[in-house]
């Protein structure tokens, strides 16, 4: 795979208040996301595992009922079939990894 600008990507709204750039692999989904603060998504699972880094900003993040802060640095990873929500705090940027890819995001 070559070297890839993210700011150069398609961007995709992912629920309102939240834009992801996404790059997906054979085996994995890369999604850079931009949230606006106070830009929640409801609660739901899937079967990928998700890794969960925030770069910028502060991010509510809610698993399987146990509500987490995330700041800069803080890396969460999601179980497959787990269930999850959150909201920006502040406008965050996000990076999200998925195994195995997300084909509902293709």
């Amino acid at each position: 795979m070559p070297l890839i600008t993210v700011s150069t990507l398609p961007i995709r709204e992912i629920f309102p208040g939240l834009r992801a750039r996404l790059i997906h692999t054979d085996r994995v989904s890369h999604s850079w996301v931009e949230v606006d603060a106070g830009a929640a998504f409801p609660e739901h699972r899937h079967p990928h595992e998700q890794i969960v880094s925030v770069l910028e900003g502060e991010l509510e993040l809610v698993v399987d009922g146990t509500v987490h802060r995330l700041k800069p640095g803080a890396v969460f990873v999601i179980p497959p079939e787990v269930p999850h929500s959150g909201r920006g705090v502040t406008a965050c940027t996000v990076l999200d990894a998925f195994a195995p890819v997300r084909e509902d995001y293709r």
